[in-house]
């Protein structure tokens, strides 16, 4: 493709070749006045004076926007800031508000034609007040906002004036630089103030420094020493990439500290896959992990990964190992021993590299001296045991704990609740079984039922109602050796001088002093296993063998009617 460079176009086609060159090394020239440390003001201002030697131009304004697309800062290209505001609230005002409100570039060719400056004064745009002149704008954007404007003018003479939209390409080239320059020193001066803020807070209370740590493990809150001690640990077993056991009780919260240790681990931003053991037969728990060949047994219609493969690079977490027969106990050995398995129905060897966690809330040495579990798996997985805290060696987290969940409440059901120190003080004061799971239900059943805005200790579930709550006897080596049957929720003896007086209150003799004041309430308690069995079949017998009814029958939620059909061996009969 050639060039006609004659005089029969005046120069202007020798200046559009010269313009195709001068775009690179105008865009290089800007882009090293962008990456200087001064300020934003005077970085632009540079800009517009080098603007200059590109472009055919008079004078140039950059106008930055506020957060209600309102002029914040004019930038003029040499004189000062009260100059170029000036200038701009006088002349520059209709194209800036142009641009902003269709977020498109404009081009006016002689602005005293225009009707956008019908009855503006043009006199102070140049010496030359009768010489017509032009206007090129384009917006300077971040994502689809626009957060300022660059303007330049220029002589309307054929002798020198170039096709617009070369220079218009070129102005939006350098818009595009100033918005992510722009950007950045938002981002940075964002995290300065966030940084200061943080030095004022702290150096006002020293004491917070320690207890900030927890708040930087997502999921995880409370300031207890036994809950600093877990995090600090934690903190230390993340770098390496050892095989983690987390044991406690059910509710504890071992998932989210199973997601703690992923993420301050350098597998941070590899996957993070989860599977409960308990959930599922041996069958389905190997298609689930190691994956299943296309036509590896009935349904199997498609090739499916495993949760090993799908974690490679990352980390597995098996919740509830202990449930796992010692069949598949075999089979995962294995994987944990040589880091590769074959999928359901595949003969391929395949190798991952897997960081696992497995969490147990089982006497996992009692079930090795039973033959329920193998000893070699057993060391395998119990590299670095972790016991987590029970939430009653947690006392003083209960607060924080509670108020969370309420919080949570109040933003689902767009609420504003809160709790009395009175009822802070009585639910400190219960060792919930369940522990954080436990803690959390106690709290959502009180705001359900909670007629005002306050929570007292009279609205606490416990007093105002019958709460039971099961405590297995295998349920971790703390709980050990205690009935299974099902148990008000427990509290300290010094909290039922917290509960509310009644005329009805059992006589602390027929009771033990730990249970809740609403115990006389329960349908099952101080009952022989002969008789609690035979209520538990009338009631079924009276409803049609039909759970929820007989629940109801008893005072009990269907859950607990279940518990207690497994428990006392009650056959279900069909219709």
């Amino acid at each position: 493709m050639g060039y006609h460079t004659g005089n029969d176009l005046n120069g202007v086609t020798t200046r559009i070749i010269r313009s195709n060159e001068a775009e690179l090394v105008g865009i290089y020239e800007i882009s090293k006045l962008l990456a200087s440390p001064d300020r934003i003001e005077k970085t632009f201002a540079s800009v517009l004076a080098l603007l200059s030697s590109f472009l055919d131009m008079r004078d140039g304004l950059i106008t930055l926007l506020d957060e209600r697309c309102e002029p914040e800062v004019v930038i003029g290209p040499g004189c000062s800031e009260a100059g170029a505001r000036q200038f701009f609230d006088h002349l520059a005002q209709p194209a800036v508000r142009r641009i902003v409100a269709t977020k498109m570039p404009l081009v006016i060719e002689n602005v005293a034609d225009s009707p956008l400056f019908e009855g503006s004064d043009l006199s102070e745009w140049g010496p030359d007040e009768s010489a017509p002149f032009s206007i090129l704008g384009v917006p300077i954007k971040e994502g689809d906002a626009v957060v300022g404007v660059l303007t330049v003018d220029r002589l309307l003479d054929a002798q020198t004036c170039a096709p617009f939209d070369h220079d218009l390409r070129f102005l939006a080239m350098v818009a595009n630089l100033l918005g992510q320059t722009l950007r950045l020193h938002k981002l940075v001066d964002k995290d300065r103030k966030r940084l200061m803020q943080e030095n004022a807070r702290l150096e006002d209370n020293p004491s917070n420094n320690v207890g900030s740590k927890l708040v930087a493990i997502p999921g995880i809150l409370g300031e207890s020493e036994a809950l600093r001690a877990v995090v600090e640990k934690i903190r230390i077993v993340a770098k390496a990439k050892s095989t983690v056991l987390l044991r406690g009780e059910t509710g504890t919260g071992k998932e989210m500290f199973a997601a703690a240790i992923h993420k301050l681990s350098p597998r941070a931003n590899r996957p993070f896959i989860k599977l409960n053991c308990a959930a599922l037969s041996e069958s389905v728990l190997e298609s689930e992990l190691f994956g299943h060949e296309l036509g590896a047994f009935t349904g199997a219609i498609n090739l499916n990964k495993g949760r090993f493969e799908l974690a490679d690079g990352g980390t597995l977490f098996l919740d509830e190992i202990g449930e796992i027969t010692p069949a598949f106990q075999a089979k995962l050995l294995r994987v944990l021993q040589e880091g590769e398995f074959e999928r359901v129905g595949g003969t391929r060897t395949i190798k991952v590299d897997v960081r696992l966690i497995c969490a147990t809330h089982r006497d996992l040495e009692e079930e090795v001296q039973n033959g329920k579990f193998r000893v070699d798996l057993y060391y395998r997985i119990s590299v670095v045991p972790i016991l987590l805290p029970p939430l009653r060696e947690r006392k003083s987290d209960i607060a924080l704990l509670a108020n969370e969940f309420l919080q949570r409440f109040n933003k689902e059901q767009d609420a504003h609740l809160s709790f009395s120190q009175s009822a802070i003080d009585f639910l400190s004061q219960c060792s919930f079984p369940g522990n954080i799971r436990e803690l959390e239900n106690y709290v959502l059943r009180s705001a359900t039922l909670t007629p005002g805005d306050v929570i007292n200790d009279k609205d606490i579930s416990c007093l105002s109602d019958t709460y039971l709550s099961p405590v297995p006897s295998n349920a971790s080596p703390g709980l050990r050796g205690k009935s299974s049957n099902f148990t008000p929720l427990p509290i300290a003896p010094d909290a039922r001088a917290l509960a509310p007086s009644s005329a009805n209150e059992p006589n602390s003799n027929a009771t033990s002093p730990m249970l809740c004041p609403g115990a006389e309430n329960c349908t099952m308690i101080d009952s022989d296993n002969r008789s609690i069995r035979e209520k538990i079949i009338d009631a079924m017998e009276q409803t049609g063998w039909v759970k929820a009814k007989a629940a109801r029958v008893l005072g009990l939620t269907p859950r607990q009617i279940g518990y207690a059909l497994e428990k006392y061996n009650v056959p279900i009969k069909k219709f």
